[in-house]
């Protein structure tokens, strides 16, 4: 007979390894390799050095704490010790071992200073979640009443140096709890011969020889009420060299106080204007009534069915094993080759608590078995070729507590693996497929296998009544059959991924118009975010017409449309989205003209066009547009109409007009203008002195900037000259007197507004 209700078959690595290999009680860390597990969190200025914990250094104002965040269950009561040393400096403040619940997830320390990092302070809370602080405080602020939370008789800033504190929890105000000063005798003090500093002296000692040696041991025994503990604390010290001594400093204290399920342990210290090294090492916690405590009981476990060549998943349960102690949880299973090696681990109780990852793993001729971190969850991998094998190992079951079963037997049989199965879709062995919503999709399993059954799973999860050969697929999912053979072991398919995707949002780019009729128009290049690569787009006319993709590309006629689109590997399309189509009747098109003053003069032969003349450009265009957008070429632009422009300078300046209609359809018109010269002169023919009219003789000028005019009589005699812009001319006088009428001559030197030298001469006639 064979037993297969345990088993299944897993591929790949079923648990992750784990930082820390410590679950539960005991803890034992001697910090002293300079590792530490991954559940022991700083803060502060915490940090493993030269071979210890150190809360803080030699220096002014600092703190630091550190706790394991790994719960122990508080049913048993807790017993905790370690070395300390505090050294170096000029005596404060001192440290703190702390408890508190397991269940806080946002841990901070209490005020550092005088409370230590477990009490208040002014502006900042207690520890969260506290349940017991003990300090051993060296410069004496932790005892003092100041807060109002009790303290050592006295005024409430007095100081209590060398003294050993309890506080309560954080939910009674962390209230003092009892003290004792271990370096002073009286009602609160120790025996002469008891009495010592709590702190090492001026260096660090490690020798329990040697003197100021220090170690703590921490006792909360379940009280006998059942409710809260008895709180013993004892002391190893050396005070005198090559005699180490134990020194009970609070016995069986009262802690009346109902503790959580769970509490976590910590450290913290503080200095303030004094200062200390404070540093811990060799930290081992375990339970307080270990005489209650009682170890789980195995059984020996026959005939574990397994299959060759595949990862076999068991557990080991409650329905295996007994777990006699209160609350107690399976914390590890450990594997051995014999009872003999189990019995030789027997006692040492660091090594069982801390569940060796050497004995999680264990490796025999015929397979590997391998435990999971926590729990009773292993793997059994036997190797290709050993069907029709037996093997036989041994086991052991530790619980929260650190303790651990006395050791039995665990066989399992080896059968025949199935050859291997297939998944098919839609009669393809494929990966990946995309289902379209309300679509099914056939499913098979084929292989060169008789399988007596079949399983069938979606996401890991074992679909009820699914055990054919074939299965319709309705959602995404990742998919998966199992074959099982004669024997009981499953051959596993390859995973199908089969995935509904999202469709892409569509929007379109408003609005889309063609700008006159039969005008074939590309609609795609109005999808927002469009991409042909991954997806099909279509548009369904009014119609009722599909066009696909570059069918879209078409003449279209006014009116509303749809459009939609789709995976290529995939036959749904998704829902519609709403557009419209306009067409424009009658196209825009842009024309103009233009003339200087608003006149219709623009060539040389009627004058031309200066550099100063203000051009008008006078819009002609058709198809009623709306907006007009000029660019004069010169770097300037207008919206208006019919705009003005003085370009200011020579060249030829390409004018282009965009006319814009209701619809945004554009067209655009150009046409050059050419700017030739920066000034314009006109001389009179002739001039009459005494009439009441054309006085004067000389030029009408438009960018002339200087000049000088010259006026002679036929022999080259000079009659006239001024180099006023302004002036009116000559009138005809010679040296006071009338020159006779008849011809005469003229110069000009000019400068025109861009600099250019004008030069010019002719004759005129004189009338009387």
């Amino acid at each position: 007979m064979f037993v297969i209700a345990h088993l299944v078959i897993v591929t790949g690595v079923l648990w992750s390894a784990q930082a820390n290999a410590q679950v539960g009680f005991p803890y034992c860390e001697t910090l002293q390799d300079g590792n530490v597990q991954a559940t022991t969190v700083f803060g502060g200025q915490a940090t493993l050095a030269n071979g210890v914990l150190r809360l803080t250094d030699n220096s002014i104002g600092v703190g630091g704490h550190v706790y394991i965040d790994i719960p122990f269950s508080s049913s048993f009561g807790i017993k905790a010790s370690f070395e300390y040393f505090v050294y170096g400096g000029t005596g404060a403040d001192g440290l703190t071992i702390f408890l508190f619940d397991a269940a806080v997830t946002n841990f901070y320390p209490g005020e550092f200073g005088g409370a230590i990092g477990y009490g208040p302070g002014e502006n900042t809370p207690g520890l969260s979640g506290g349940y017991v602080g003990i300090g051993l405080d060296t410069w004496g602020n932790y005892g003092n009443q100041t807060g109002g939370s009790g303290g050592f008789p006295g005024g409430p800033f007095d100081l209590h140096p060398h003294s050993v504190v309890i506080r309560g929890p954080s939910n009674n105000g962390y209230r003092f709890i009892a003290g004792k000063k271990v370096n002073e005798g009286g009602a609160l003090g120790l025996a002469a011969n008891d009495r010592f500093p709590l702190s090492s002296g001026a260096q660090r000692v490690t020798d329990p020889n040697t003197v100021g040696y220090r170690k703590v041991f921490v006792d909360l025994k379940p009280a006998a009420s059942g409710v809260g503990y008895e709180l013993s604390l004892d002391m190893q010290v050396t005070t005198t060299p090559g005699m180490p001594r134990m020194v009970s400093i609070l016995e069986s204290v009262p802690y009346p106080y109902a503790s959580p399920s769970n509490l976590k342990i910590g450290f913290a210290a503080a200095t303030g204007g004094y200062t200390n090294f404070h540093e811990i090492r060799n930290l081992q916690v375990d339970v307080s009534d270990e005489e209650s405590l009682l170890e789980p009981i195995g059984t020996d476990l026959q005939e574990w069915a397994s299959c060759e060549g595949q990862e076999n998943e068991f557990e080991i349960d409650a329905s295996s094993i007994t777990l006699p102690n209160e609350n107690s949880r399976i914390q590890c299973l450990q594997f051995y080759e014999s009872l003999e090696d189990i019995e030789a681990e027997a006692g040492d109780l660091c090594s069982q608590g801390k569940c060796r990852p050497e004995n999680r793993k264990f490796e025999f001729p015929q397979g590997t078995v391998s435990a999971a971190e926590e729990g009773g969850k292993f793997t059994f991998f036997p190797f290709a070729g050993t069907d029709g094998e037996k093997v036989t190992l041994y086991y052991t079951v530790t619980d929260n507590y650190g303790k651990s079963s006395s050791g039995n037997a665990l066989t399992f049989s080896i059968n025949t693996s199935p050859e291997a199965i297939l998944l098919l879709a839609d009669n393809l062995p494929l990966e990946r497929w995309n289902l379209c919503p309300g679509e099914e999709l056939q499913l098979t399993a084929v292989g060169e296998e008789d399988y007596v059954s079949h399983e069938w799973y979606i996401d890991e999860t074992l679909q009820d009544g699914a055990d054919g050969m074939q299965f319709t697929a309705t959602q995404p999912g990742s998919y998966q059959v199992w074959g099982y053979n004669s024997q009981g072991c499953p051959a596993k398919s390859s995973l199908l991924e089969i995935e509904q995707p999202p469709f892409p949002e569509l929007d379109i780019i408003m609005p889309v118009v063609a700008c006159f009729p039969e005008q074939q128009l590309n609609v795609r290049q109005y999808i927002l975010d469009i991409d042909e690569t991954q997806f099909d787009y279509r548009i369904k006319k009014s119609d009722g017409e599909f066009l696909v993709n570059g069918e879209m590309d078409t003449v279209y006629t006014d009116g509303d449309y749809e459009l939609s689109v789709k995976f290529k590997d995939m036959d749904c399309w998704s829902e519609p989205f709403g557009f419209k189509i306009t067409v424009v009747d009658v196209p825009v098109e842009a024309s103009f003209d233009y003339g200087i003053n608003g006149s219709d003069r623009k060539s040389d032969e009627q004058g031309g066009v200066l550099i100063d003349d203000p051009i008008w450009f006078t819009d002609a265009s058709s198809g009623q547009p709306v907006a007009w957008n000029w660019d004069f070429g010169d770097g300037e632009t207008s919206s208006q109409k019919n705009p003005a422009h003085v370009f200011g300078e020579k060249g030829d300046f390409l004018v282009t007009l965009t006319a814009v209609n209701e619809a945004g359809c554009e067209s655009v018109a150009s046409m050059n203008v050419g700017i030739n010269r920066s000034y314009r002169v006109m001389f009179p023919t002739g001039f009459t002195p005494t009439s009441d009219q054309n006085t004067h003789f000389r030029p009408k000028t438009k960018g002339i900037v200087e000049m000088e005019l010259l006026v002679f009589n036929g022999w080259g005699e000079l009659l006239f000259q001024s180099d006023d812009l302004n002036t009116l001319g000559w009138d005809g006088n010679v040296n006071g007197s009338a020159a006779p009428p008849g011809s005469y001559v003229f110069r000009v030197n000019m400068v025109a507004s861009d600099g250019e030298a004008v030069v010019m001469s002719g004759k005129f006639l004189m009338v009387r």
